[in-house]
């Protein structure tokens, strides 16, 4: 059994809670696994439950009152989104009963869609994501960037089946079934392309030329993947001074294996930009992982230049971070962080690597770099040494 680092003891014991995350990150084991003495479980995976509490929300005080578990303290409803109008109900009960519920989703969208009640305040969020690093016992890191964090992939003997059979029954044909898309074949396109373009500037007048889609209609789609927690926008950060700062958004998918199923990437070459581009993606996975679960307020951003400089992630205004694939760090590798440094914002400054040497090196004006492997580097975040804890 996996020990995952979203703790939902503190969170539910304050009040009740969303929990979202894609399909197949674990929010039922977790649930299970932390909660299974003290929940009733109500699973709207259930069809027979679900289409009753469709047609009749108002039923839900009686289910729970019919199990005879008064004295449990919380109730799950796992995937909320299937029948939205329960929330109100969870709504007037947490009111009138002071039941504390645990609602469980992998799509916003139909909440959003029924202009649902999400509970006016009365409910914390948390996020689940895949498996970071040190969940994971003898983590491999080429496993992880080829088949990604999805439990039930990355610890499979055939991992690539189930990823793949991930990817075409949820990602294809049960986002058409939920009626998000009409026609598959040019989401599936954009799907591809996004997935070749993972990580980068999202450039719609290129995708939909690519594509043969419209861009309005490419903008729906990376709605709809946002809604479905698929992918997510890395925001820019453009307060810089000394250099003029890009101000468009980057897009990932939130999980390295569900890009390279989307992209046909079936091996990984170290020596490749695909290679680079997916360590440097597994280290925003950490990164983003662990602010959720500390509950960090500090937003994840990046800076480019308009000039051509980049930095891949900054927390707040606290630490700028590098991630580089390569096995010796050079010079040319420090060109962002020294190019950031000038703007005299960030507390520290960190470059990321699989160089096994760790050293510290002068940026200019008094600022200094921290050069560390990647498995230190993970260690200290982790045991917050570059994020203070809340």
């Amino acid at each position: 059994m996996l020990h995952r680092e979203l703790d939902l003891h503190p969170l539910i014991a304050r009040k009740s809670l969303f929990l979202f995350g894609p399909r197949a990150t674990g929010k039922s084991s977790l649930i299970e696994q932390t909660l299974s003495d003290d929940a009733l479980v109500l699973s709207l995976l259930d069809t027979r439950l679900a289409l009753e509490l469709l047609a009749e929300p108002y039923r839900l005080e009686s289910i729970v009152l019919g199990t005879g578990r008064l004295n449990s303290p919380i109730v799950v409803i796992d995937e909320i989104q299937k029948v939205p109008a329960l929330l109100d109900e969870v709504h007037r009960l947490i009111e009138s009963r002071k039941w504390r519920f645990l609602l469980t989703g992998s799509s916003a969208r139909k909440l959003k869609r029924g202009a649902a009640n999400l509970l006016a305040g009365r409910a914390l969020q948390a996020n689940l994501y895949p498996l970071v690093r040190h969940e994971i016992p003898d983590f491999d890191l080429g496993r992880y960037l080829l088949f990604g964090g999805l439990p039930a992939v990355y610890l499979s003997p055939e991992p690539a089946d189930d990823l793949d059979a991930y990817v075409n029954t949820y990602l294809r044909e049960e986002i058409q079934a939920e009626g998000f898309v009409r026609k598959l074949p040019p989401f599936a396109r954009f799907l591809k392309t996004l997935a070749i373009s993972h990580g980068q500037v999202i450039n719609f007048a290129k995708m939909a030329s690519d594509t043969g889609v419209p861009a309005s209609t490419l903008r729906e789609y990376l709605s709809i993947l946002h809604d479905t927690l698929v992918g997510f926008n890395l925001e820019a950060w453009a307060d810089s001074k000394k250099r003029k700062a890009i101000t468009t958004a980057k897009f990932y998918f939130f999980d390295t294996g569900v890009r390279n199923s989307l992209a046909g990437t079936h091996v990984l070459d170290r020596t490749s930009n695909t290679f680079g581009n997916l360590f440097e993606t597994f280290i925003g996975m950490e990164l983003r992982a662990f602010l959720g679960y500390r509950r960090s307020r500090e937003p994840l951003m990046y800076w480019r230049s308009t000039s051509h400089f980049e930095v891949d992630f900054l927390v707040g205004t606290t630490v700028a971070i590098e991630v580089k694939a390569t096995e010796r760090v050079n010079e040319q590798d420090l060109k962002g962080l020294r190019a950031l440094a000038e703007e005299g914002v960030f507390s520290r400054y960190v470059l990321v690597s699989q160089d096994p040497s760790p050293r510290v090196v002068a940026l200019g004006g008094g600022a200094t770099a921290s050069l560390l492997h990647w498995t230190d580097f993970l260690d200290r975040l982790w045991n917050h040494e570059f994020v203070a804890r809340t």
